[in-house]
């Protein structure tokens, strides 16, 4: 464990409880929502604006990182926001104060992101980078079994408190903030010229024609991949449909973050030793595994085992893949390339909700499982044979 550095441990910290307070209201968030008036399709919006809000600042934020030379104030401005979003959503249910809310904790994120990724990359050496980021993604899980197991307690005792979860869930984020003033700028480049100018909002968008042809590579694999990887709400649904009360559908949602939890640490280690690329592709092929398991099997056992996978395939894949475009990238742009990846991927990750519910709504729950899987798998394929790792 000495590769697990003094401040990967607070940057995992950070991440734990800021993930604890955010999925203590994941799955009561719709619920609250139509409590205080919004309809489906003012949901839909809310959650759209808020995921492009989220994805096209992580671009530009990252840029601006590594241009500025900091870190830590982008990593603590982006987990404040998060947090004081949390009593924000409850204070008024004015639908614009509410949009205002939702967008001011995924700017959080969006700010927060690249920056946060390149202190993990830089306290990491390209022969443990796997580690590193399977422990930063096994502990920020972690926060995901947590945050939905204390509201599921809490509402046990206090059915249909939402507002009071929401101020509830500010604890945690709070005690994330105290922790970031544990951390320490050692990232000290030199402000350059490029920084002294105005830096536009899409200023980050030029980083593609200059990156690495084996991060375009590595990018468009996972791009095409995240068009096909839909909202977990429709595994949610399909788990719902096998016949699982509302309550064992929220338990299975936390058995899946708890396998991915304890599966990514481990993960990252394996791939350390036996090449970054070889995991991933593994993950992916899980992952097909899982949604074409998904689209035959209606028993609910089988559908138990199926997130089972799927949580390994979450441990293959989330931290490794980042782990790999950080040893592509040079080390001045790792926020801007992760912050440029991350970007399109929130874009895609929009796209592909909207696909399965459109095939969902035409052929049904198998086909979307199926198309998803097959696709799923023909990206394994290509990085399997297309794509070197750069070691």
């Amino acid at each position: 464990m000495k590769s697990i550095t003094r401040t990967i441990w607070i940057l995992s910290l950070v991440s734990l409880f800021t993930d604890t307070a955010s999925e203590m209201l994941y799955p009561i968030m719709p619920f609250y929502l139509r409590s205080i008036g919004f309809s489906v399709v003012l949901i839909g919006i809310l959650e759209g604006m808020a995921e492009a809000t989220a994805g096209l600042s992580k671009g530009y934020f990252g840029k601006l990182s590594d241009i500025s030379g900091r870190r830590v104030p982008f990593v603590r401005i982006g987990y404040a926001l998060s947090a004081i979003s949390k009593p924000m959503m409850a204070m008024f249910i004015f639908p614009l104060w509410v949009f205002f809310a939702r967008t001011t904790d995924r700017l959080g994120k969006g700010i927060r992101t690249g920056a946060r990724d390149a202190i993990l990359s830089d306290e990491a050496t390209p022969e443990n980078k796997g580690k590193v980021f399977g422990f930063h993604r096994s502990m920020d899980t972690l926060g995901a079994v947590l945050g939905p197991s204390l509201a599921l307690l809490f509402l046990y005792l206090h059915p249909e408190s939402y507002k009071t979860l929401f101020f509830i869930a500010f604890i945690p984020g709070l005690i994330a903030i105290a922790a970031t003033f544990f951390l320490t700028e050692r990232h000290k480049g030199s402000i350059t010229n490029e920084s002294k100018r105005s830096t536009s909002f899409f200023s980050f968008l030029g980083y593609w024609k200059t990156s690495p042809v084996l991060y375009r590579k590595v990018v468009v694999g996972l791009l095409i991949f995240t068009l096909f990887n839909s909202s977990d709400v429709f595994l949610l649904l399909k788990a719902k449909q096998a016949g699982l009360s509302d309550t064992a559908v929220i338990g299975i949602y936390i058995f899946y973050n708890l396998v991915y939890a304890l599966f990514s640490f481990p993960a990252g280690i394996l791939a350390d030793k036996v090449g970054l690329k070889r995991v991933l592709v593994i993950g992916l092929f899980i992952f097909a595994a899982t949604y074409l398991g998904m689209g035959y099997f209606t028993h609910i056992y089988a559908i138990a085992a199926m997130f089972f996978l799927y949580g390994v395939y979450a441990a293959a894949t989330e931290g490794i893949s980042k782990a790999w475009i950080t040893n592509i990238a040079d080390k001045k742009d790792t926020a801007t390339a992760i912050g440029t990846f991350t970007g399109f991927q929130s874009v895609c990750t929009m796209l592909a909700s909207s696909l399965a519910g459109l095939i969902w709504f035409r052929f049904g729950a198998s086909t979307t499982f199926i198309v998803t899987g097959i696709a799923a798998a023909i990206v394994a394929a290509y990085f399997f044979f297309f794509v070197k790792e750069n070691r």
